[in-house]
């Protein structure tokens, strides 16, 4: 699929790719509990949901359980910006290749931060009963999407 991506550049600017993106793009700041929809930096019981889970833990426990955090917005990041933007991909294993991969992984990864951390500055966490209404917007971007790839 990646192959045929790369090929075929002007398919990332289809409205189904767009809306797709967005969605996603939304469930992860919604699962990795960012500013939006959770303030890590709060230690308060009943205004975080990400963060109830590790009071308990500290020293090596909570280092674990952070790292398991960062990884796993390591990873939906990389399925984000590998799925949306293949651009830098390779099909062969030579040392030349996989170095400039690595680079337009890591600049795709920064330019994501990037957009992460506008959202976050940008908005002031919401109140816990207007989430799911964000993940909604979430499940319709994706459904129009869907609808979207059979139309365009």
């Amino acid at each position: 699929m990646a192959k045929v991506a790369v090929g075929q550049s002007w398919r990332f600017l289809a409205p189904s790719q767009m809306l797709a993106f967005a969605a996603l793009f939304i469930v992860l700041i919604a699962e990795t509990g960012r500013i939006p929809v959770d303030n890590p930096a709060t230690h308060l019981e009943l205004t975080m949901i990400h963060e109830a889970m590790i009071l308990e833990y500290s020293g090596p426990y909570l280092a674990l359980i952070e790292w398991g955090a960062s990884i796993k917005q390591l990873v939906l990041m990389t399925l984000l910006v590998n799925t949306f933007f293949p651009f830098g991909l390779s099909s062969d294993w030579m040392l030349q290749t996989i170095g400039v991969g690595l680079a337009f992984f890591l600049a795709k990864l920064l330019v994501l931060a990037c957009l992460v951390v506008l959202v976050e500055t940008s908005n002031a966490k919401l109140r816990l009963f207007r989430v799911p209404e964000l993940l909604m917007v979430a499940f319709i971007l994706g459904a129009l999407a869907l609808i979207s790839t059979f139309l365009f």
